[in-house]
């Protein structure tokens, strides 16, 4: 007589039992030995899938809806028509989704060597024929039970392999926050230096210059007075008048005058931008001036926008709009103002690298279309405040598009990054501040042609005063 139940009957039917328990597939040749298994492991209130031969089990287990229900445990025959059961479970052991599932086997064969080989293939226990019910109802406790704790221990395992690798990425972390404080420290300790010993002495130059300039006018008009007397000056004078070259003196001794006073306004300046960009007074956020902030940081990197003998200056374009006063750590803001501007220079350097075998001179006949340039625009919007850098160098590689934020991650030589600029900042805006630092790297022809970065900062970032989660126009392509 023909066995009426198909494996997907079977299937149907034991995904519509609830609640929800232990699964069991039998598999037996035997429709007498499937019912009384059957009956014995529902009764005991275990889920049943029967499958007749090593087949269609396989293939009950590959069917589409497999996954809604998936055995824990196979009671399994060996002697099959077919392919027999040691095949069976050599088939199931090497499949990925199977290969955990814990294997019974069920056989009247009480040789040594076949049960050696059962085991070997992956069975977890042999049981013989003629089945007894109570033993066959305690080894299946038993290993649902050792079933249960090897997911059990496997999911500790996962849990504590993502409680360590958080506490490696907090570590890092923290070993980003201590570098960028004895950055910030040095810097510090730089600009309080330069404060002592500088700028007093500066101011004191700067103070007499002015004073002085009157001191000499006087003296000329003086010396003009005595020149305009009607007797002629002795010959020992007349000879020194021409010996110092006084006309030239009398023209030019004002002049130097007054470029010793721009260079000692331009210390002062300079002082005054250190200052502001440290701003080591600040340990809690204060209403500060982003622009304020954007140009000590030009001040202190125009060194580098200088023209060099393989390129001109680089040009800064400023598109400044009306800024309202950031609740912000500005110091902080400094930093990430200076690793994003300090990059973009990198950036545009990197487009006049030496090429192997090109000279200087053929470098510079091969760039001479090309105009560094560097492009700083500033919004406010609603409640938030916009910062771009965007400079037109030779922009980010595909390769490190979803890397540019990790720590220690950089694409320069070990002497010139360490790859923790781009993270730092990234932390600074969106940890210290409840704002995004985005990316956008321009292409053409597939070659990469210049980077915006893109800052965006609550106007008040305090935690109970942030604005509603801001969606970068940037965001979704810098995580692509």
């Amino acid at each position: 007589m023909k066995d009426t139940e198909t494996p997907a009957a079977n299937l149907a039917a034991a995904i519509a039992l609830t609640p929800p328990s232990a699964v069991i597939l039998v598999v037996d040749d035997s429709r007498s030995n499937r019912a009384f298994l059957r009956d014995m492991l529902r009764s005991a209130g275990y889920q049943v899938i029967n499958a007749a031969t090593g087949e269609e089990a396989l293939d009950l287990l590959q069917a589409d809806d497999a996954h809604e229900i998936w055995p824990d445990l196979i009671l399994l025959d060996v002697i099959l028509p077919g392919i027999d059961g040691f095949e069976t479970c050599r088939r199931l052991k090497a499949r990925k989704e199977t290969q955990d599932i814990f294997v019974v086997f069920m056989t009247s064969l009480t040789e040594t060597t076949d049960k050696v080989k059962g085991l070997s293939l992956g069975a977890v226990d042999y049981i013989t024929k003629p089945l007894q019910p109570e033993e066959v109802k305690a080894r299946i406790s038993v290993h649902l039970q050792l079933r249960h704790l090897t997911k059990t221990l496997e999911q500790q395992v996962i849990d504590r392999t993502a409680d360590l690798q958080q506490a490696v990425d907090n570590l890092k972390r923290m070993q980003m926050q201590l570098i960028q404080s004895e950055k910030m420290s040095a810097l510090g300790q730089l600009v309080s230096g330069v404060a002592h010993e500088i700028n007093n002495p500066v101011g004191c130059v700067a103070g007499n210059i002015k004073p002085a300039q009157g001191y000499v006018q006087d003296l000329l008009e003086i010396i003009d007075l005595l020149l305009a007397q009607p007797s002629e000056p002795s010959a020992e004078v007349s000879q020194l008048l021409e010996d110092l070259d006084f006309d030239f003196i009398r023209e030019d001794l004002p002049k130097l005058l007054g470029s010793m006073k721009l260079g000692a306004d331009r210390i002062q300046e300079i002082v005054k931008s250190l200052r502001n960009f440290s701003r080591l007074d600040e340990d809690q956020k204060k209403p500060a001036d982003l622009h304020t902030g954007l140009e000590s940081t030009l001040m202190i990197l125009k060194h580098r926008l200088k023209a060099k003998p393989e390129r001109d200056a680089i040009t800064i374009v400023r598109n400044y709009g009306d800024l309202p006063k950031v609740h912000c750590y500005a110091s902080q803001l400094n930093q990430v103002f200076m690793n994003i501007l300090g990059n973009a220079i990198d950036a545009i350097d990197e487009t006049f690298a030496e090429a192997p075998g090109q000279s200087l001179q053929e470098r510079i006949t091969t760039n001479a279309q090309y105009q560094g340039q560097i492009v700083i625009t500033t919004h406010c919007g609603g409640q938030w405040v916009t910062v771009q850098i965007e400079d037109n160098g030779y922009g980010v590689k595909a390769e490190a598009a979803n890397k540019l934020f990790d720590p220690f991650f950089t694409t320069k030589s070990s002497d010139r990054g360490t790859g923790l600029g781009l993270s730092i900042s990234h932390h600074i805006v969106a940890d210290k501040h409840g704002g995004t630092l985005d990316y956008q790297s321009c292409t053409q022809a597939g070659v990469a042609q210049g980077t915006c970065f893109t800052i965006h900062i609550p106007v008040n970032a305090e935690p109970e005063n942030l604005p509603q989660a801001h969606h970068s126009p940037y965001e979704v392509l810098a995580k692509s």
